[in-house]
C-alpha cells in the first residue's frame, strides 16, 4: 500500500515537473538566443528559480535555507555541496543566494526537455575525457574571473553509499586555490529520504533544509594543500549532515 501511494505521488510530482519545464523552455530558448552569454545565463537562472519555487510549492517538496544572510554577495564564491537526490537541482536553485554557474555531467543533456535547459545553464563535463575536464575547469575559472560564483558537487555524482558523503574529487579545491576564491560548503538535509536514489518508489513529501556553512578561506594556500583543504571541507559537511 505504501509503495502504491508513493507511486501515485511520484507520478503527480513528475507531471508537475514536466509541465513546468514546458512552460519554462520558451523563455530559456528566447533568453539564450537574444542575450549575451553571461546576461542570458543570469536571466535563465531567474526562470529556473521561479520554476523551482513553483515545483516545490505544488509538489510538496518544500525547501528552506539557513544562513543566507551570512554570505557576502559582493564577492565570488565556490559553493561545494552534497549530492544525494534528484531533488538537489530544485534545492540549489532556491538556496544559493548568488548567481552561479554549476558544473554538470554531459549525460544529463540527453534527458528530454530538461536537457535543453540544462546545457544552457551549466558548464558541461565528460569525466571520461581529459580534454573535456580541462575545458570545464577553464570555463569555471573564466566565470570566476568575470565575478561569477560557481557550484560544484564535490562527490562528482549522486552518493550511492550508505555514508553521509561519498569521496570528494579534487577539482573544486584546486580551482579554489588556483583562483584564490573562498569556498562556501553547504549541505542538503533530508533530500535522500524524500526521494531515495536507490528506491524512488519510497518518495514522500516533506522539507529539505539547506544549510550554508561558514566560508572557508584559501588565502595563501598552494596546490600541495589540496588534500588538507578537501579533508577540512569534507569534515565540516559530514558533521553538519550527522547533526
Amino acid at each position: 500500500m505504501r509503495k502504491c501511494l508513493s507511486f501515485i505521488y511520484l507520478l503527480y510530482a513528475a507531471i508537475i515537473f514536466i509541465v513546468l519545464m514546458f512552460i519554462a523552455l520558451p523563455f530559456v530558448l528566447l533568453f539564450s538566443a537574444i542575450l549575451t552569454l553571461n546576461t542570458g545565463k543570469r536571466a535563465i537562472l531567474v526562470v529556473l528559480r521561479i520554476w523551482a519555487w513553483l515545483f516545490s510549492l505544488l509538489s510538496f517538496f518544500w525547501i528552506t535555507t539557513k544562513n543566507k544572510g551570512n554570505v557576502d554577495r559582493s564577492e565570488s564564491h565556490i559553493y561545494v555541496g552534497n549530492h544525494g537526490s534528484y531533488l538537489d537541482a530544485v534545492a540549489v536553485c532556491l538556496s544559493i543566494p548568488q548567481y552561479f554557474s554549476a558544473l554538470g555531467k554531459v549525460e544529463i543533456t540527453k534527458v528530454p526537455i530538461f536537457g535543453l535547459i540544462y546545457k544552457r545553464i551549466v558548464v558541461l563535463i565528460d569525466r571520461s575525457s581529459k580534454e573535456s575536464r580541462e575545458q570545464s575547469v577553464a570555463a569555471l575559472k573564466k566565470d570566476i574571473a568575470n565575478g561569477q560564483s560557481i557550484l560544484i558537487f564535490a562527490e562528482g555524482t549522486m552518493n550511492k553509499t550508505e555514508k553521509p558523503l561519498a569521496d570528494f574529487y579534487d577539482g573544486a579545491f584546486r580551482i579554489a586555490i588556483e583562483t584564490q576564491t573562498p569556498i562556501i560548503p553547504f549541505v542538503m538535509i533530508n533530500n535522500r529520504k524524500l526521494l531515495p536514489r536507490k528506491d524512488p518508489l519510497m518518495a514522500r513529501p516533506g522539507l529539505i533544509t539547506t544549510i550554508l556553512l561558514p566560508e572557508v578561506s584559501v588565502v595563501g594556500l598552494g596546490l600541495d594543500d589540496v588534500p588538507l583543504l578537501k579533508k577540512k571541507v569534507y569534515e565540516l559537511m559530514e558533521e553538519a549532515i550527522i547533526k
